[in-house]
């Protein structure tokens, strides 16, 4: 067995050159991982000091240019922009014949497929969308993080080992993508990550205002364990108190939420409702116990939507006692919750792999992306 010493991959001739249009917290990462892979990155844009310090940090020496100048010098341009922001940064960048024929087109929308790169295709451009399904900081942990990360792929069919392959080389594991699934796709991935930060701040809030110290801490383990019994089980992991029907808790919970955090009933309501229904799917909810509970959650429904409708009015509305005695109910309008956890320093939401842009230059987004990858 050889024991010499795997090149590094520096050392190998790059094969493209890399631009970015978009230095927020996705585009330079890809461009990182890529000249590991032996790429060169050439140009990347960006506006904002966010972004430039950004560049700086994950791109040393890569010039900071105008958007046509990266297509300018760059044979793989990652095109790292909200989903919003795409389809008129494509049109202006083909309307202006800064596209070039054979040039590889990368987005990184979760949204979109390859359609919405049709201007530059008519250019000459080959399309490729590669979504990462990943958060991003906007620091090198980025590029490691990319190992085994799923990329969303869809590409024309001639291009599509080209889409995987650069996925591939960017340590990513390629999952492909129709055309007219991406929406849904994009949808699966909002709902499962977007929202699962919404409700662990949540529930961090709710654990200070109960006294908890170290909310983290505590529900570090039990997420952690109910995110992989879920990965692993499904709908067999369901548990606690909507899962086994136990009513009167989940009246008590609705009535402490309205005392505590009013702006909370809402979400908690219909997560209770979905999982009521998924756990009556699955047999794990006797149907006997379902309508005690089913009740509930209706009757706070409606003393919520009352509650909304009395301040609305000028009054109080709405108001109810809740079915475990508590005291009458107020929506988020009628009284200040407690304030909710600041959020991150970075992170994209997985989304929408993407940053904020004026005009086809990136001005950076900086709450993380939209989502969402993000």
């Amino acid at each position: 067995m050889s024991t010499s010493q795997q090149p590094d991959p520096r050392d190998r001739p790059a094969r493209l050159t890399v631009g970015v249009v978009g230095a927020g917290r996705v585009g330079p990462a890809l461009a990182a991982s890529l000249q590991l892979a032996g790429h060169r990155p050439v140009a990347v844009s960006g506006v904002s000091d966010a972004s430039r310090r950004r560049a700086g940090l994950m791109l040393p020496e890569v010039p900071l240019v105008p958007p046509a100048e990266v297509l300018q010098r760059a044979d793989l341009v990652l095109l790292t922009v909200p989903d919003d922001a795409l389809p008129g940064l494509v049109e202006g960048l083909a309307g202006t014949g800064a596209v070039r024929p054979g040039q590889l087109l990368v987005h990184t929308s979760g949204r979109y497929g390859a359609k919405v790169l049709d201007p530059a295709l008519r250019a000459g451009a080959l399309p490729l969308a590669l979504h990462p399904a990943m958060t991003f900081t906007g620091t090198q942990v980025d590029v490691q993080r990319l190992a085994g990360c799923s990329f969303g792929v869809t590409a024309p069919g001639e291009l599509r080992m080209a889409a995987e392959a650069l996925v591939i080389e960017m340590g990513g594991e390629p999952e492909w993508i129709a055309e007219e699934m991406r929406p849904l796709y994009h949808a699966a991935l909002a709902l499962g990550a977007n929202h699962l930060v919404t409700l662990v701040a949540q529930s961090m809030e709710l654990l200070r205002a109960a006294g908890v110290v170290a909310p983290d801490r505590m529900l570090g383990p039990l997420l952690g364990a109910a995110l992989d019994n879920a990965l692993r089980s499904g709908d067999a992991a369901l548990t606690g108190p909507v899962a086994r029907g136990d009513a009167g808790t989940v009246a008590a919970h609705v009535t402490e939420l309205r005392r505590h955090a009013p702006h909370t009933v809402a979400g908690y309501l219909a997560m209770a409702r979905a999982t009521a229904d998924r756990a009556l799917a699955h047999g794990l909810l006797v149907p006997e116990l379902a309508e005690d509970l089913l009740d509930v959650l209706a009757d706070g429904a409606a003393g919520a939507a009352g509650t909304r409708e009395g301040h609305r009015a000028g009054g109080t509305g709405g108001a109810r006692t809740d079915r475990t005695g508590g005291s009458p109910g107020t929506d988020s309008e009628g009284g200040p919750g407690p304030a909710g956890p600041a959020g991150p320093a970075g992170g994209t939401d997985g989304t929408d792999s993407a940053d904020r842009t004026d005009g086809g230059d990136s001005a950076d987004r900086t709450d993380g992306g939209e989502g969402e990858g993000r």
